[in-house]
């Protein structure tokens, strides 16, 4: 493993918690000697994830459609920032970079971000993993609704156990470096590859 894309919000959220959690979770992927891929913004929990992995001295490459280096703030302080032409090279480019998938509390573009991915991954187009770090709690009500769509049979068990889930970031990170995945998901990303 080398790089760890992380989605968050681009706004810093209500309760100090959030902030705190990003600047640890952005020291912790630096620390442990690992590269920092992410939105590209300058702002909100973007900003204070990419801040603390380059103060720890990590690499932090940066990923931001052009449309939206005004309006979230491109950070031109990262060991490189990549300024792409949509949403989905922005997407796609990140997914190519990065070895695993942590989503950090955000709205519906981080929702949407870690979702995409993990039905890539249900797909067997990558066999990377992925996970929540809830923070405070910010995610409960979000597994408790995917543990209903399992019970009512909208989500297998199997793609359930695909997302990780854990409110402390050194152990999200230790799950990560120990992750191996399943063996179908293996065969099938060799067999699309």
């Amino acid at each position: 493993m080398r790089r760890i894309c992380v989605f968050c919000g681009s706004s810093m959220g209500n309760r100090p918690v959030y902030a705190e959690a990003a600047a640890k979770l952005g020291a912790l992927i630096a620390g442990r000697g690992l590269g920092l891929v992410y939105g590209g913004g300058n702002v909100g929990l973007m900003g204070i994830v990419a801040d603390a992995a380059l103060k720890a001295g990590g690499e932090v490459i940066g990923v931001i459609p052009e449309a939206l280096m005004k309006l979230e703030v491109g950070h031109l302080d990262l060991t490189e920032l990549r300024v792409v032409g949509s949403m989905h090279e922005r997407k796609a480019l990140m997914a190519d970079l990065s070895d695993a998938f942590i989503a950090l509390p955000g709205g519906i573009g981080t929702m949407e971000e870690l979702f995409e991915v993990w039905t890539w991954g249900q797909l067997g187009l990558h066999p990377k993993p992925l996970g929540f770090l809830d923070v405070a709690g910010y995610y409960d009500h979000l597994h408790a609704f995917l543990d209903y769509a399992t019970s009512e049979g909208f989500l297998r068990d199997r793609h359930r156990a695909m997302v990780a889930v854990e409110n402390d970031a050194d152990t999200l990170l230790d799950r990560f470096q120990a992750y191996q995945p399943p063996e179908m998901v293996r065969v099938i990303a060799r067999d699309t590859a």
